[in-house]
């Protein structure tokens, strides 16, 4: 479908330099914020109490939100589990109070709003649970990057494998950049977020790297520039298309998806716009600069048995 067909050609490549010098810096940046801010880790990576309550009538989220704030937390989660009658409270650790202190405290609180509720579960998750946590999601997020780079290596030749890789590798470390400068809570769910960009991006890079290659093989007078501008251009109604329908999905959940979800639709929409980005003006530029032509995707012309000319 084409509903935003464009008959003229946009010269994307004229502009290739600047904007790849901008995001080069920014790359440069976000690492510097993720060596020397670090991230916001969530109790989960963290360790803490684990409180979970239940309560005769249906409760609002934010109601119980707002008893736990009041006792000057500000690190914490609060959430429904299994039902709208029952939640889970996640409290960071602190100094001089145990789990039983923790959880005494919250439940007087919360009677104060609500005298039916009852406690169900204390659970304290040590700081050794956490780290195994991260390093399984940082296991999870290795295993994914070594399948996109094997399928990249399959699927193109070398030049258009690594300008692929090379800008996914430039949307993950922008977006973890962001967590790390603004100290956004980095819990499972935004590495979630991070492993679903990842995908997504490599999706929006080998689509327009497809049509790359395409066009290489039925354009034979045009200069690789031109190609490339082509090619971006043809694909553009789909990725108005297909990004659009994204971010409106992703907008509801950062609306209406509540604290829980917030951060990690917070890290969909930036790996959303950075990832059409960098697959127009990274990926589609670098395999420019490494030299890519028609000789490297399409095979040498040979002869068949009758004398034919065919093109491999």
């Amino acid at each position: 479908m084409e509903f935003f067909r464009i008959h003229r050609t946009i010269p994307f490549m004229r502009h290739a330099l600047v904007l790849n010098l901008i995001s080069f810096l920014t790359f440069i940046a976000a690492v510097v914020f993720i060596i020397v801010r670090g991230f916001h880790l969530s109790i989960e990576f963290t360790g803490g109490t684990v409180i979970e309550v239940h309560y005769q009538q249906t409760v609002q989220v934010e109601d119980v939100r707002r008893s736990v704030q009041s006792l000057g937390y500000t690190d914490f989660q609060v959430q429904n589990f299994g039902t709208s009658q029952d939640i889970m409270i996640r409290l960071p650790v602190l100094d001089g109070q145990d789990s039983t202190q923790q959880s005494e405290q919250v439940l007087q609180a919360l009677k104060q709003q609500h005298s039916d509720v009852e406690l169900r579960r204390v659970e304290f998750v040590g700081p050794q649970v956490g780290q195994e946590l991260l390093n399984n999601g940082l296991m999870a997020l290795a295993f994914v990057v070594a399948g996109i780079l094997l399928y990249l290596g399959f699927r193109f030749e070398w030049k258009l494998a690594l300008a692929c890789a090379l800008a996914n590798l430039h949307d993950v470390v922008i977006i973890l950049g962001f967590f790390a400068f603004f100290q956004w809570e980095f819990s499972l769910s935004v590495l979630a977020g991070v492993l679903a960009v990842l995908g997504y991006s490599v999706n929006e890079s080998v689509v327009v790297m497809d049509r790359i290659r395409e066009n290489f093989r039925k354009q034979r007078k045009m200069s690789v520039s031109e190609i490339i501008d082509l090619s971006i251009t043809q694909n553009i109604s789909r990725t108005i298309i297909t990004h659009g329908s994204t971010q409106m999905m992703v907008l509801s959940i950062f609306f209406f998806g509540g604290p829980t979800l917030h951060n990690f639709s917070l890290a969909l929409t930036i790996g959303i716009w950075f990832g059409i980005y960098s697959s127009v003006f990274v990926a589609a530029a670098i395999s420019m600069w490494l030299g890519v032509k028609r000789e490297d995707l399409v095979k040498p012309i040979k002869k068949d048995e009758g004398g034919e000319v065919v093109e491999g």
